[in-house]
C-alpha cells in the first residue's frame, strides 16, 4: 500500500486537429515518425502530429501542443527568422544561445502580446508563429535600413 502522496496521473495531450489522444511512442515503435532515436515522443498517428519531451523527463511531460507539418515548418522558420537577433545578442552581451534565444522569443511574445508560460516557442499556434516571423523580419531589415527607432534590447 503506498502512503504518502498521490501519484499524479501521466499527461496525455489531446490533439487540436482531430481530437484523439496521442500516444507515446520510442524509437523502433509503429508511428513512431523519425528514422533515427529522437527520444520518446507524444504522437497522434491518424493526423501525424506529434510533441516530444524533455530529455531527462520521467513523467512525459509534453513540451508544448501537438504539431502538424504546417506548424513545424512555421516553427523552423520561426528559428530562422530569430537567428540573426540570437547571434547578435551572443555577440554583444557574451550570453549564450539559449538564453539570447529565450530573450528573443520572451521580446516577440510581449511586442505581439502572446501569453507564454516559458519563453518557448512550443505553445505557439500557426497563426501565432506567422504572426512573429513576420514581426522579426520587419525589424531586422528596419535595423539593416537604419530605420530601427526603438532599441528592442535583444
Amino acid at each position: 500500500m503506498r502512503v504518502g502522496r498521490p501519484v499524479k496521473a501521466l499527461p496525455q495531450p489531446m490533439c487540436d486537429y482531430c481530437g484523439a489522444r496521442a500516444t507515446l511512442l520510442r524509437a523502433g515503435e509503429d508511428g513512431y515518425p523519425y528514422r533515427d532515436d529522437h527520444g520518446p515522443l507524444w504522437v497522434c498517428v491518424p493526423c501525424q502530429a506529434w510533441i516530444g519531451i524533455p530529455a531527462r523527463s520521467t513523467r512525459h511531460v509534453p513540451l508544448g501542443r501537438l504539431a502538424d507539418a504546417a506548424l513545424r515548418d512555421a516553427k523552423s522558420r520561426l528559428h530562422d527568422a530569430l537567428e540573426p537577433l540570437v547571434a547578435g545578442k551572443v555577440r554583444r552581451d557574451k550570453v549564450n544561445v539559449f538564453e539570447a534565444r529565450g530573450k528573443a522569443i520572451r521580446w516577440l511574445a510581449t511586442e505581439l502580446g502572446f501569453d507564454l508560460p516559458t519563453p518557448s516557442i512550443h505553445a505557439l499556434t500557426l497563426a501565432q508563429c506567422e504572426q512573429a516571423i513576420a514581426h522579426a523580419e520587419a525589424f531586422i531589415a528596419g535595423r539593416r535600413d537604419g530605420v530601427g527607432e526603438r532599441d528592442a534590447n535583444v
